[in-house]
């Protein structure tokens, strides 16, 4: 197929920067059913800061549509939405079964239909190829075809990019596996690698989100043990860390769209086949736990410097989900927030990524300035829950002169001026 045309349905952190790299060799339509998004697009402004106007605009071929029309009869069709999971951690395939819909009313005989997604493995083939022949009328591996090759994104980093992360891919056929690889090694300077099925390629993507949860649990659970120990968890770390094999993961909160959440896929998918996983879990409770404990070591710090915690005023610096992204999906510094309103303390909150009437509508929170200049005074406690750039331009030592505790998540202060880090 030598100028194939390409849909991307939706064009969030993945979609976009993905529509973007094809545009630029391949007429491609990027689709989604947010119209102001569509306009912003259409603007040259990413409200995610993932791909800049320079970049859009040299995607030459990349079109923008919410209309059925204009992505009816492609040859592939890129599903890139969110798969969430629900309030009891079940996973949530709305978005997934709505553009599945949507692709088969638009599918043509011939066509391919790539899931990128985060998955348990056999959800293309169980969940979304019945509703693309339902919606479509044409039947799976005779009139259209599927491939899966997971997304790698890792959002607001700048280095390793779509194009410069290696691409697992797959097919439902060996003739469409070829195809999807050939279609993604076009864009992805960094190689390819085959998966010898659908299923292999879905439970790829999804172990290596839990296998780094796991890890990151497990120094969230050394840190527990040593802060009863008296002992800083990242001196232990740095110097275990001087054996070549040891792996140099940190404490910290999991939240996001992927580590905080693709786990629960794969318990889903296992407990539906009669397993029940211990590991997984038991990492995923430690992980969900850390905001309440780091709210407890804060209030307990408060008291032991003789602060009053009901109405003190708390500042929290970070509310997204990682350092330099604006996206607050599934924020576990929100959980910090919550647990100090809860011992009635004031919570202020700033973040310099996020923004105010997202983060309004999601959480019902204000944003604030932050108060590190002239009435740092009016300051308790402080905690650094995420490690935005601009946070460590901040002068800790004025928090520190007014005896406000200071509580480090993220390792962003100097030690000599933090009460407590994770």
């Amino acid at each position: 197929m030598t100028n194939p045309k390409i849909s991307i349905i939706g064009l969030g952190y993945v979609g976009l920067p993905l529509a973007v790299e094809f545009g630029k060799q391949f007429p491609v339509v990027g689709f989604d059913i947010n119209t102001r998004r569509l306009d912003e697009l259409r603007a040259g402004h990413d409200r995610t800061r993932e791909v800049d106007a320079a970049e859009l605009k040299a995607s030459a071929q990349l079109t923008f549509s919410s209309s059925l029309d204009d992505i009816r009869g492609s040859d592939f069709f890129i599903v890139t939405v969110p798969t969430p999971i629900d309030a009891y951690n079940r996973p949530d395939l709305t978005p997934l079964i709505k553009a599945s819909e949507t692709v088969g009313k638009a599918l043509k005989a011939g066509g391919i239909v790539i899931y990128e997604s985060t998955v348990y493995p056999g959800c293309t083939e169980e969940d979304c190829v019945p509703v693309l022949e339902k919606f479509s009328g044409l039947k799976f591996n005779v009139d259209f075809f599927c491939g899966y090759s997971p997304e790698r994104i890792n959002p607001g980093d700048k280095v390793h990019t779509v194009a410069k992360i290696k691409k697992i891919t797959s097919g439902s056929t060996s003739e469409v596996a070829q195809a999807v690889d050939e279609l993604y090694r076009s864009i992805i300077t960094a190689g390819t690698h085959r998966a010898p099925s659908i299923k292999v390629a879905e439970a790829a993507k999804v172990i290596e989100n839990s296998q780094r949860d796991i890890n990151i649990a497990f120094v969230n659970e050394l840190s527990l043990i040593f802060e009863r120990m008296g002992i800083d968890t990242l001196d232990v770390l740095e110097a275990a860390g001087t054996k070549w094999n040891f792996l140099p993961f940190r404490p910290g909160l999991v939240g996001g769209h992927c580590i905080g959440v693709d786990p629960y896929y794969l318990t889903h998918k296992a407990q539906s086949l009669g397993y029940h996983p211990e590991i997984i879990l038991a990492g995923r409770r430690l992980n969900d736990n850390m905001p309440a404990y780091v709210a407890s070591r804060v209030v307990k710090l408060m008291i032991q410097e003789g602060q009053t915690v009901k109405g003190a005023n708390v500042l929290v610096l970070g509310l997204t989900f990682k350092e330099n992204c604006p996206d607050i999906r599934n924020s576990k510094a929100i959980g910090i927030v919550r647990e100090l309103q809860d011992y009635r303390c004031n919570v202020i909150v700033h973040d310099p990524w996020a923004d105010p009437a997202e983060v309004r509508h999601e959480y019902d929170i204000e944003l604030s300035p932050c108060p590190h200049g002239g009435d740092a005074a009016a300051i308790d406690a402080v905690v650094v829950a995420v490690a935005h750039d601009q946070f460590r331009q901040i002068d800790f030592a004025r928090f520190a002169a007014d005896n406000a505790v200071v509580f480090d998540v993220k390792s962003v202060v100097s030690r000599n001026l933090v009460h407590a880090r994770l």
